[in-house]
């Protein structure tokens, strides 16, 4: 294998790494502040971190247990007997052994010296289930317990250490994933352009400096009316989830687990943009993005009313000024990356595959593994080339 080749896989294979355990450490941070809160007396904060926690690694085992259901016989090898992997989903085991076999995969392709096309394809199939999981992971938990903490530090009026360390990890966690997500799509465009080092940071900070001022209002507001928050979140929710729904959705093996996407899709569109159609993404994007800049500044306009009900041991006055400028910097960066970084494909269609996915063939003559759910959502996610919008071609 060439050296550039091989680095490559390492390089993969050590991502895979460090990001099972930012998974681990994302979930001994959320039991240790849980404890810390039941020992504090502080039994509601500590119940809801559970409970948010419980929800998501519900939700998680249930994409992935449907999946490996209706990936196709024999694709996987010699996994164990479809009874232990659903006792292991029961037990909620499944994410961290889908991790488990991520790595071991990346390792075996980065011994051997010629590894085979196969093994290639199956390493990269495992990898982008993996990278869907960790972000449906992130929307779940990790950014409603980040909001969740920032609203006990305001009503509270003080932070505790654990409290900052969970803060850092859950925003670096959340525009990680998100930056992961978007390199696992383009794996699966027909040329496979790489994602630079200067494009990820451009996409890494401008879904950092977005997610702070939607996470800091949402806070602000839950810090203020805690009675109230969940009426926002779900009045918004369900606005979102028609939404979804009226985009028909297509993701899912069955028409029954497709809520079960909506539903997830519908939190993440709550917090950050998340294309699960194919047409017109700028549109969508645009009406997406007013629609929850407007509730933010209701949000924030109700703090700046009611500002005086909180404790003055969190500087506040500092908090909104600087919410503004990573807005501004973050939307200046967006549109720095969507006009000039986000790439256009030419997708051709194929008769043959549901979805839009490719029919690879080895030369061994059977089919290459193709994730064709990560396949479908690459095509909605970036715009078609122009010249194949100017004349499409029918399957």
């Amino acid at each position: 294998m060439p050296w550039s080749s091989r680095a490559t896989h390492l390089r993969d294979l050590v991502l895979g790494v460090l990001g099972t355990a930012a998974f681990l450490l994302d979930l001994g941070t959320d039991l240790w502040a849980a404890v810390q809160y039941a020992l504090g007396g502080r039994y509601l904060w500590a119940a809801l971190v559970l409970a948010l926690l419980g929800l998501a690694s519900v939700a998680l085992q249930l994409f992935s247990w449907l999946w490996l259901r209706a990936d196709p016989a024999g694709l996987h090898g010699s996994q164990p007997p479809r009874r232990c992997l659903a006792l292991l989903h029961l037990l909620q085991l499944g994410y961290l052994y889908r991790c488990v076999q991520e790595l071991r995969q990346g390792l075996l392709v980065w011994q051997q010296e010629e590894p085979s096309e196969f093994d290639l394809a199956y390493a990269d199939f495992l990898a982008l289930d993996i990278s869907m999981l960790r972000l449906f992971e992130t929307f779940l938990e990790t950014a409603p317990q980040l909001t969740l903490v920032l609203a006990i530090m305001l009503q509270s009026g003080r932070a505790e250490y654990y409290q900052w360390v969970g803060i850092c990890t859950s925003f670096l966690g959340i525009s990680w994933a998100l930056l992961d997500y978007h390199r696992a799509l383009r794996t699966c465009l027909p040329s496979k352009p790489p994602l630079g080092l200067g494009s990820s940071l451009i996409y890494f900070l401008w879904n950092l400096l977005l997610l702070w001022p939607r996470v800091l209002a949402v806070a602000l507001f839950s810090a203020l009316f805690p009675s109230y928050v969940a009426l926002h979140f779900l009045g918004l929710w369900l606005v979102l989830l028609l939404w979804v729904w009226l985009q028909g959705t297509d993701f899912m093996p069955d028409p029954s687990s497709e809520w079960l996407y909506r539903v997830t899709v519908a939190t993440i569109l709550y917090f950050s943009w998340f294309n699960v159609a194919e047409g017109s993404t700028r549109g969508r994007a645009i009406i997406h993005f007013t629609f929850l800049l407007s509730d933010s500044i209701l949000l924030v306009a109700t703090w700046v009313t009611h500002s005086s009900w909180l404790p003055s041991g969190i500087p506040l006055q500092l908090w909104l000024p600087v919410g503004c400028g990573c807005f501004f910097l973050g939307l200046a960066l967006r549109l720095v990356y969507y006009h000039w970084l986000h790439p256009s494909c030419c997708w051709k269609p194929d008769p043959d595959q549901v979805d839009g996915a490719r029919s690879l063939l080895s030369p061994e003559g059977y089919q290459l593994p193709q994730n064709r759910r990560m396949t479908h959502l690459a095509q909605n996610f970036f715009p078609k080339a122009k010249d194949e919008a100017a004349s499409p071609v029918k399957g």
